[in-house]
């Protein structure tokens, strides 16, 4: 039940991180109205590419960085602080209507290789560093206490959320219409920002925990 609970928290997780507008959304549009359902799918694969190195890093040269208790609580800290200012920041974006399917689509026509696009747009996002940094660490080190299988099924969840709603988007707009609409999408956003608030509470609580 533990290792399937990485997998659950893993995939809501990446879910809102996924779903929030950015340079993704923009190339997977892009390419979606250029080469058709396809687009999704590919450039999720050149972003969990860069993902999966990062994971076999923090997991495996970081190990002994994870089991020192003030590194491991200062990260839980650090981790649930920007956690909740990401749900935050949803929720904040969702009732104000500021955010919606259409947000940054632009930047991805001068890309080629999808792959490289997700690849190259991730890396050069500072969003996505921050995260990685800070919350990513802290997923990782809770996925190493119950060994490799939580490692695993922590990077399957967190792929399987970007590859969901990539694939969707891809599809619905290669075909000339959303499965949903921009109030649905607010109302989705609005949910997870409420769903990290909640989770970030978890990872403070741990964080000090471990401090004392």
């Amino acid at each position: 039940m533990e290792v399937w609970g990485i997998f659950l928290s893993s995939f809501m997780i990446g879910f809102s991180g996924a779903m929030m507008p950015g340079p993704m959304l923009g190339v997977t549009i892009d390419g979606s109205l250029k080469r058709g359902y396809l687009a999704g799918p590919l450039v999720v694969l050149g972003h969990g590419i860069l993902e999966l190195v990062l994971v076999i890093v923090m997991a495996f040269g970081l190990r002994e960085f994870f089991e020192n208790p003030k590194i491991a609580g200062l990260i839980g800290l650090v981790g649930g602080g920007f956690l909740a200012w990401m749900g935050y920041g949803m929720v904040k974006s969702a009732l104000q209507k500021s955010i919606s399917l259409d947000s940054n689509n632009k930047g991805g026509s001068s890309m080629r290789n999808l792959v490289w696009a997700g690849i190259l747009v991730s890396i050069t996002n500072p969003y996505f560093i921050l995260w990685w940094a800070s919350t990513g660490m802290e997923l990782i080190r809770q996925a190493y206490a119950v060994g490799l299988l939580g490692v695993a099924l922590f990077y399957v969840g967190h792929i399987m959320s970007d590859l969901v709603w990539y694939s969707a988007v891809s599809v619905g707009v290669s075909r000339g219409k959303r499965f949903i609409s921009n109030d649905v999408y607010r109302w989705v956003i609005f949910a997870l920002g409420i769903f990290l608030v909640g989770f970030s509470l978890h990872f403070i609580r741990g964080g000090i925990k471990m401090l004392m």
